[in-house]
């Protein structure tokens, strides 16, 4: 082999390094979309990967020579199985009756391909130099590859393209690897027409999915939604899919219902008035997630607010809620009220630069589901919170399900104790999501029984109230023998507890 094509071989191998982490990158975010988990998927994905790298690594020693034509081959192959791999686990999702069978078989199929390409080009690159040297550069491109697909994949090809356009273009880079290399090396293969052939259908079949990505996303929220999907948007953060039945709107993050039009009212109502109520303040207010507007909605209510600070992740669902129809009939323009400032930042690092203290805190944070959620539930997050706060103010967290998930409930509310000097469990009826808890926190002693008698005096004083009323905001804090506190331990930063009473609770009761 000449030098000059020693380098083109190694170039190619640095694009098929990229491709490949592409597709494990994707896989894993395609299932965690699916099923949730992200750390449990993504591991499953790079275990399972790795180990069938390693497969196809040791059946490369099978392979006889001529070698070109099977690299060619395989990295046609390769295109073809990981272009379709998103379509391929959309499908499964919703047809079959195991995913983690079709999960295995995909990322098998791709990481044994993958395997086979290192010791390929090492045996083909051994003509040009000594074995030393061609080890030194394969790795040296493969890892290089790896880290430039780390990059792209979240900051450009994700929130761009989507996962499913992601992997058919990936699967077109990867083809087009294989196309080159026959050109390059038409003069050594023999019976190049049979590559020819299956290389015009690998590109056909792929470049028709890229064409029609959109089309094959909109068949596949289709299989997933129960009603019709009227918005889906990727943003570098999350899939965001809006659905919606007659006046039945519905909003999923990454797969998870975030609200219900024709019952939020009931959720947004009993997590903004009682903080609110129970505030001897309102001038200024910090809301930690709901970029939907929602929470916004029932906080302006109130005259005396003078100034709400918003902080949301992802600023396209904040531009989303802001801008679009479905949502502003629901938020009321809120988002565009002058006392509201919104910031796009994660809630935690939020907490640790901010310098301003406020009044009242409205945790509307997603379900610690993943390490990164856990930690916005972490005595260490309650922490800055409070000193986040003025001397008399109240912090209020979403707090999941006391009945479907008490566990998590009860260790939310051990967390805070440790960190709060009074603090007050709370549920609502939402009937999207059964019955929800909520945490009051006071970042001063005082009486519940006397917190209890001012929200239910106060709650004539808020205009347009549909579900709360005294005797249910009465009741509220009344939790019976299927819902009642548990011995869990608190959740911290260095000890995550709260992820696996989540975990045991959502599988329990799904």
């Amino acid at each position: 082999m000449r030098r000059d094509q020693a380098v083109l071989l190694l170039g190619s191998l640095f694009v098929l390094s990229a491709c490949a982490i592409l597709y494990e990158l994707l896989i894993g975010t395609v299932s965690s979309y699916l099923l949730g988990s992200s750390v449990l998927h993504f591991s499953l994905t790079i275990g399972m990967f790795l180990s069938f790298l390693g497969l196809g690594a040791y059946l490369s020693k099978f392979l006889s020579e001529p070698l070109l034509p099977k690299f060619v081959g395989i990295e046609l192959c390769l295109g073809l199985v990981g272009g379709c791999s998103a379509l391929l686990l959309h499908l499964g999702g919703a047809w079959m009756p195991n995913y983690y069978l079709l999960l295995g078989f995909v990322v098998g199929l791709i990481g044994t391909l993958a395997g086979l390409e290192i010791p390929i080009v090492t045996r083909l690159l051994e003509q040009a130099g000594g074995l030393r040297e061609v080890i030194a550069r394969v790795l040296a491109f493969d890892y290089l590859g790896a880290l430039v697909a780390s990059l792209v994949f979240p900051l450009l090809l994700l929130p761009m393209l989507g996962n499913m356009r992601t992997a058919f273009f990936t699967g077109l880079v990867n083809w087009a690897v294989g196309v080159f290399n026959l050109v390059v090396f038409r003069h050594e293969i023999a019976k190049i027409g049979r590559l020819w052939v299956l290389a015009l259908g690998i590109g056909a079949l792929l470049g028709t999915g890229f064409a029609y990505s959109f089309q094959l996303v909109a068949f596949s929220d289709a299989l997933h939604y129960q009603d019709k999907v009227v918005l889906s948007r990727q943003t570098p953060y999350q899939r965001i899919v809006v659905t919606r039945w007659n006046q039945d709107m519905r909003l999923f993050l990454n797969g998870n219902l975030q609200f219900c039009s024709l019952d939020e009212y009931r959720y947004h109502e009993a997590l903004i008035h009682l903080p609110l109520l129970a505030a001897p303040r309102r001038d200024s207010i910090l809301v930690l997630g709901g970029g939907d507007g929602l929470a916004l909605r029932e906080i302006l209510k109130y005259p005396d607010v003078k100034g709400v600070v918003l902080v949301d992740l992802d600023a396209d669902m904040v531009k989303l809620a802001r801008t679009h129809p479905l949502f502003t009939r629901l938020n009321g323009g809120t988002l565009d009220d002058p006392r509201v400032r919104c910031v796009a930042e994660d809630a935690f690092n939020y907490l640790k630069n901010n310098a301003q203290r406020f009044n009242v805190i409205i945790a509307d944070l997603p379900d610690p589901s993943e390490a990164a959620l856990g930690k916005l539930y972490s005595s260490a997050f309650y922490r800055m919170a409070r000193q986040n706060l003025a001397a008399d103010g109240v912090l209020v967290t979403q707090a999941t399900s006391p009945f479907l998930a008490r566990k998590p409930f009860w260790c939310i509310h051990q967390t805070l104790s440790e960190v709060f000097p009074t603090v007050m469990p709370y549920h609502a009826y939402v009937p999207s999501f059964g019955l929800w808890g909520f945490h009051l926190a006071f970042a001063y002693p005082t009486d519940p029984e006397q917190i209890k008698k001012n929200i239910v005096q106060r709650l004539g004083q808020v205009p347009g109230l549909r579900y709360l009323t005294p005797a249910n905001a009465r009741h509220a804090f009344d939790f019976d023998g299927d819902t009642g506190p548990v011995s869990v331990p608190s959740n911290s930063l260095e000890q995550l507890e709260i992820l696996g009473l989540y975990q045991d609770s959502y599988w329990e009761f799904h």
